[in-house]
């Protein structure tokens, strides 16, 4: 049963054809822009890198600067294809090319939709990636001295300034770690010397956050340290006070950002991959029009084109055969190889 089965005056391929330049010029500009923004989205990953665990978030630029490539270069034949599609001597020259290029065209197009779903579902294991990232980056926040990690107190203090964050969750982050190196406390005083032993780790725990908590917007110098101690500062109540300090946790601050970029990315290539399947489409007719005139005296004679000659169910084992084959061959050989018996002496 054909699929979608039109048919095409003179002047209708003629216009199937330039209007199919103009869209596969215009899927060219979308394709790079989508290598751009996958390129813009790895850079943004990397300069957090520090704060994330894993790199598995990699995967959405990694597929799509593949998808935008390969966009670049279905699009740029498509084009191509088309200049010649009305010339009858230039046309069968690509008749060849046109079935690898249209499962290439599918597996890119397949791709594509996979970096937009992918978009919009890594918000897990990015939520994952930055829980554990940003607990390791406050509990090293301290070792400006070991090889490693001697830039991870400016890349969590940038972080807190930049995202008006504070702490993985929350600020009550800082008071589970010690967050002040040895080499600035003076262990002769007592009370250092009361906090260490009070805690069962020996750490140097504190109610306090670091000055890139601080939020400039608050009216009143900012109070950073003795948090919890009402008594410590004038005119201040801990569990009534309007803190001056952000409140907002680094993992949902960062978690929006990236997520609300993934999301606009997403609906990008949502519409790339609508323009890639008007292109695919509108080139499947003008093949199958231009392929009905083949034989015939005049090329100005009606002609029908469709999107598929067969069902989808149909056209898609016609497609699968070959590798079906191919497979069964490779399995029966193994089986032979497997079963062969020595021969008796």
């Amino acid at each position: 049963m054909v699929l979608m089965k039109i048919k095409f005056s003179l002047a209708k391929r003629v216009k199937l054809a330039q209007s199919l330049w103009l869209l596969s010029w215009a899927a060219t500009l979308a394709g790079s822009i989508t290598f751009f923004l996958g390129c813009f989205l790895k850079i943004e990953l990397r300069k957090r890198a520090e704060v994330m665990a894993n790199t598995d978030v990699y995967i959405v630029p990694h597929t799509l600067m593949i998808v935008g490539l390969g966009s670049l270069g279905i699009n740029y034949f498509a084009a191509r294809i088309c200049q010649d599609a009305l010339d009858p001597a230039r046309f069968p020259t690509w008749k060849t090319f046109l079935k690898p290029y249209f499962a290439f065209s599918l597996f890119i197009a397949t791709l594509m939709f996979v970096a937009m779903l992918l978009s919009f579902i890594m918000k897990f294991s990015l939520e994952s990636s930055l829980q554990t990232g940003l607990r390791n980056g406050i509990r090293f926040y301290k070792d400006t001295d070991t090889p490693g990690r001697c830039f991870q107190k400016q890349t969590i203090d940038h972080l807190q300034m930049d995202f008006e964050c504070c702490g993985n969750d929350d600020f009550r982050d800082w008071f589970e770690v010690q967050w002040i190196s040895n080499r600035y406390l003076d262990f002769t005083l007592k009370d250092v010397k009361d906090r260490i032993k009070s805690n069962v780790d020996g750490r140097y725990l504190l109610d306090s956050v670091p000055f890139s908590c601080c939020n400039p917007t608050s009216p009143r110098p900012c109070i950073h340290t003795q948090l919890t101690n009402s008594s410590a500062h004038y005119n201040y109540e801990y569990q009534t006070e309007d803190l001056n300090i952000y409140i907002r946790g680094c993992r949902e601050a960062l978690l929006g950002y990236y997520m609300s970029l993934m999301n606009g990315i997403g609906a990008v290539v949502l519409s790339v991959l609508l323009v890639q399947g008007s292109v695919l489409a509108s080139l499947r007719f003008l093949q199958t029009s231009m392929e009905a005139l083949e034989g015939q005296e005049s090329q100005e004679v009606d002609s029908e084109g469709y999107l598929l000659e067969k069902s989808v169910k149909e056209t898609v084992m016609e497609w699968l055969e070959p590798v079906l084959k191919f497979i069964k061959k490779n399995q029966v050989s193994e089986g032979g190889e497997g079963g062969e018996e020595p021969a008796s002496a």
